[in-house]
């Protein structure tokens, strides 16, 4: 993702996996969500690999991401519904950090505790990716291989309840959460996903020894990532491609290129700047539109115009070698069309390059290059040459404007409404 995430990472992963053997999730946790529209049916997806959709793809679950075992569970008891075969084709990395009840009560508390302190609220799902984070790098977590040794886990999750239930009633005003029904459905839950419990880096090496195509699905964006990323307003874990390697175990050198995912626009949810957000009725119909709501939260996105300084940004910090352009078509319709191509700070200085003092970019405001719109339905293009004249002039401006090719292009919600010259 080269934005503040929801660019549409499902629907190409689940594209690209015509001609991948694995799929594999590297970062974040079910705070993340894929929506996918296959032959008219709209399923969602927020731990397992978009991959999960092809018959034969392998999905693995990386050490980078922290998995709710009663989440996971649940989703895969979705998709079986609908008749997938998920537990065969599964593998989760035995290092993952577990989220816990107490996680994610202390998600929701302290961003109580920040509106009514007036310190202003992050906007987190409330899913407890926080505070997970916060156990792994306090190298206090509970990890999946911990649920196969139940008086081991006890003792580790009583220490662990110890230190949260204080968090939670003396410093946020919380109730404190009992031991006995955690670790009864930790217990149950890893007897269910004990079978699909393994060395998720190991496979991956002997997957690549094999030359078979491994695709790495990032969630959440670059602009969210804990490091690179509009701080605070961002995730906990690193959405950028080099966590494709430490999130899973597999080396830098066997990256062999990566595809950034952008939106014709730019979406946001929860807190935090946002450039060229419109509050208008531009902004109203690309909401409209493009359906922007959440797939996690259900959240409204706020909408704007595709903003290059910050595309160039992503494209420099993931090394990105080609892009896939996404919703194409929701812009059908617009009379114009605006690319934010400089900002200035409140000096009124000019800033071609992203700015990574935080307090600069809080202060920013874009300045637009505007292009004639279009009005015809994208719906049936499946080559460049389908596009009306104008829709090709725009994406043509967006590739030279940030040097990288656009090999995919997105015109509608379902899963072959692609113009794909995807080089594999």
């Amino acid at each position: 993702g080269t934005q503040w995430g929801d660019e549409g990472k499902g629907k190409v992963v689940d594209w690209l996996t015509d001609h991948a053997a694995a799929v594999v999730r590297f970062q974040g946790g079910h705070n993340a969500g894929h929506t996918l529209v296959i032959r008219g049916v709209k399923t969602a997806l927020q731990l397992i690999p978009s991959g999960i959709m092809r018959d034969g793809v392998a999905c693995f679950i990386g050490n980078g991401v922290v998995v709710d075992p009663a989440h996971l569970l649940g989703e895969i008891g979705r998709l079986e519904a609908i008749g997938l075969d998920v537990r065969s084709r599964l593998l989760i990395s035995e290092s993952c950090p577990l989220i816990l009840p107490f996680h994610a009560e202390l998600d929701r508390a302290r961003e109580r505790l920040r509106e009514t302190s007036g310190t202003g609220k992050i906007g987190t799902t409330g899913k407890g990716i926080g505070p997970a984070y916060e156990d792994k790098v306090g190298r206090r977590a509970l990890r999946v291989q911990d649920l196969k040794h139940p008086e081991r886990f006890a003792t580790k999750l009583r220490e662990l309840l110890e230190l949260h239930n204080f968090a939670l009633v003396g410093q946020l005003g919380a109730a404190a959460l009992e031991f006995e029904p955690i670790f009864d459905a930790a217990m149950q839950a890893g007897q269910s996903l004990r079978p699909m419990i393994g060395d998720v880096g190991y496979a991956l090496h002997k997957l690549h020894e094999r030359g078979a195509n491994i695709l790495f699905e990032g969630a959440q964006g670059t602009l969210l990532d804990i490091d690179h990323g509009t701080y605070p307003f961002v995730t906990s874990s690193n959405p950028t491609a080099g966590a494709a390697c430490t999130g899973t175990g597999i080396g830098p050198t066997r990256i062999d290129r990566v595809l950034g995912v952008t939106k014709a626009y730019v979406t946001r949810v929860g807190e935090g700047p946002f450039p060229t957000e419109l509050d208008d009725d531009d902004g109203r119909r690309m909401m409209e539109r493009g359906n922007e709501f959440g797939t996690t939260t259900g959240r409204q996105r706020r909408c704007g115009w595709l903003d290059l300084v910050a595309l160039r940004y992503a494209v420099r910090l993931s090394g990105v070698t080609q892009l896939a352009l996404t919703k194409l078509d929701v812009l059908s319709g617009f009379d114009r069309v605006r690319i934010a191509i400089r900002y200035r700070d409140r000096d009124g200085q000019a800033l071609s390059d992203f700015p990574y003092h935080q307090t600069v970019f809080h202060g920013c405001t874009p300045e637009y290059e505007e292009l004639p719109g279009w009005h015809e339905d994208l719906s049936g293009c499946r080559e460049p040459s389908d596009l009306p004249p104008r829709a090709r002039d725009y994406v043509d401006a967006i590739a030279a404007a940030v040097q990288v090719p656009i090999t995919l292009i997105g015109t509608g919600q379902g899963r072959h409404q692609v113009i794909d010259q995807v080089e594999i």
